[in-house]
């Protein structure tokens, strides 16, 4: 008999399996279920982004891009970001295509991370910066945010955690779960922070076009003096609903990309070609089509946190991204106990803050990309269950 335990690296091992999919495959084994739980789009891929898709398939653009991508995406992408966060970037080598932001945020963080090294992750977050940390040898040091700042980085926190062994900040703003922003002021101060430092931030800006109340996203890449020392990750899935397309994108200085492109290059090779025709169609021709998704997701948004604090579970309002953070803390469970009750008595699935880190006990996240009625509905079974544990 084969001993796995000493084949498999203790490494790997080690890391818990995400804390969001743990509920949406329980979700999946349950019928009339209402999900909360996803962070996925419930709009089709618009139709114009699907149609380049099938044109490229048609002339049989079917062939392996350069390990970059695309040089025509990349210049879209240059321009694309220029136009929209007054960036630069230069195409050749300054932007690299991956396989969806999450191989951009994981090539990052293997081209600057070193053994010992510590990478600095405000959570709650997104439930990939620290294990891929762990994987590139490097030491997660955890900032905790808080209600009480609108879930935002504070630079007096990031102050106390830097440290002479400090390789990299990962700012993820818009933020899931919390749907907490970062505005101009609050990344100025942020700046001023890191800016006699070399500190590399990693800024995961994957719902920059999905905020709220007027104020438009900005790229701490365009505070002056940050251009230099970051890496810019974004993408496709979440403002164009092109989740499965599996297709997104890093930016920063050529110095670092070269690098990570040599993490893709021997990885991956390139990015899905048809994603990649499809996803010029999505910068240059869907600004109407996102801005329409963006007023129904603000209403979406309006009602699930009114839902909530109706029924007593405060929830401030999210600026961004497409996510409530409601507090359970009121029920007396754990984030774990509240979900796993309401999924079992009333089938309504909803991701434990935890599953976003230590800082996240006595939240859930509650994903509003889904219908008006799909809400009501979960709202509604919630309602009841509230009652029933009281």
């Amino acid at each position: 008999m084969i001993d796995y335990n000493k084949i498999l690296n203790p490494e790997v091992q080690s890391i818990k399996p995400s804390g969001i999919r743990k509920f949406f495959d329980l979700a999946e084994t349950m019928q009339e279920v209402i999900s909360l739980g996803v962070g996925e789009p419930d709009f089709p891929t618009p139709w114009q982004i699907r149609k380049a898709g099938i044109r490229s398939l048609e002339d049989s653009k079917t062939r392996y891009t350069s390990n970059r991508g695309l040089q025509v995406l990349r210049e879209t992408i240059a321009g694309y970001l220029n136009r929209k966060y007054d960036l630069t970037y230069e195409p050749l080598t300054e932007i690299l295509v991956t396989v969806g932001g999450s191989e951009a945020i994981d090539g990052c963080i293997r081209a600057i991370v070193r053994a010992g090294d510590e990478v600095i992750i405000p959570q709650p977050s997104y439930v990939c910066y620290e294990p891929i940390t762990q994987l590139a040898g490097g030491d997660p040091v955890i900032i905790e945010i808080t209600a009480e700042d609108d879930f935002k980085l504070t630079p007096e926190a990031l102050k106390a955690a830097i440290t002479p062994k400090t390789k990299a900040l990962i700012l993820p703003y818009p933020c899931n779960p919390t749907g907490g922003i970062m505005e101009k002021e609050d990344l100025e101060k942020i700046a001023e922070v890191l800016r006699d430092t070399n500190i590399i931030v990693i800024s995961d800006e994957i719902y920059s076009e999905l905020t709220y109340g007027g104020k438009a996203h900005v790229s701490i890449a365009s505070i002056p003096g940050m251009w230099e020392r970051t890496l810019l990750v974004n993408g496709f899935s979440k403002a164009f609903s092109m989740t499965g397309w599996r297709l997104g994108y890093a930016c920063g200085p050529k110095e670092i990309l070269e690098q990570v492109t040599k993490i893709h290059q021997f990885a991956i090779m390139c990015a899905p070609t048809t994603s990649q025709y499809a996803a010029i169609t999505a910068m240059t021709s869907c600004d109407d089509v996102v801005a329409e998704m963006v007023e129904e997701y603000d209403t979406r948004r309006r009602m699930i946190v009114e839902g909530f604090n109706k029924l007593g579970l405060t929830c401030r309002d999210p600026k961004g991204a497409f996510y409530a953070f409601p507090c359970i803390k009121s029920t007396g469970m754990t984030s774990e106990e509240f979900c796993e009750k309401l999924l079992e008595r009333k089938h309504v699935a909803v991701v434990p803050g935890t599953a976003f880190g230590k800082g996240g006990e006595g939240f859930v996240r509650a994903s509003y990309c889904y219908s008006t009625d799909h809400i009501k509905e979960a709202l509604r079974r919630i309602g009841e269950f509230l009652e029933e544990i009281k």
